[in-house]
């Protein structure tokens, strides 16, 4: 059995820094035990926050990231670093749904993954942008176009 240095994890454990500026670098993997049958991880993260890029104001969302893992799976405390690094980062909601999904699919190659953000109302307007991924070539690409054409169905 591996250790926690074996997999190349430099967090856990340790005491907790939190970086102020947006930062991919603090995500870290370890392998997938059950990589012989499929299966879904949810991560909800509801205080996330980041900037508006035009006014400088926080927004709030509750993010909900959940995938299909293939060799690799992303560790839970540096997922936590990372999506608070974003507390300083100024960027649409839009935007921050799809780098959050793009990062995490650089990371790890998931089979399958979607990436949801509810944002609070500003303006009396609440927005929840959604976006997916299924590795091309294979039944998880096909996952994604059904997932995708029947999000808006799911209330």
């Amino acid at each position: 059995m591996q250790t926690r240095e074996e997999e190349g994890l430099k967090s856990l454990g340790k005491k907790t820094e939190y970086r102020m500026d947006y930062a991919p670098e603090v995500l870290e993997t370890f392998v997938n035990k059950h990589q012989d049958n499929d299966y879904w991880v949810q991560f909800n993260c509801p205080e996330f926050t980041s900037l508006c890029p035009i006014t400088g104001q926080p927004d709030f969302a509750e993010i909900r990231i959940s995938y299909i893992p293939d060799v690799r799976m992303v560790e839970s405390k540096s997922l936590k670093l990372y999506l608070f690094s974003f507390r300083n980062h100024g960027d649409f909601h839009e935007d921050c749904v799809n780098i959050i999904m793009k990062d995490l699919i650089k990371l790890m190659d998931p089979k399958y993954i979607e990436v949801t953000g509810l944002f609070t109302p500003r303006g009396g307007i609440s927005i929840y942008p959604y976006a997916n991924y299924g590795r091309k070539g294979t039944a998880y690409e096909e996952l994604a176009r059904t997932r995708f054409a029947q999000h808006g169905l799911r209330g």
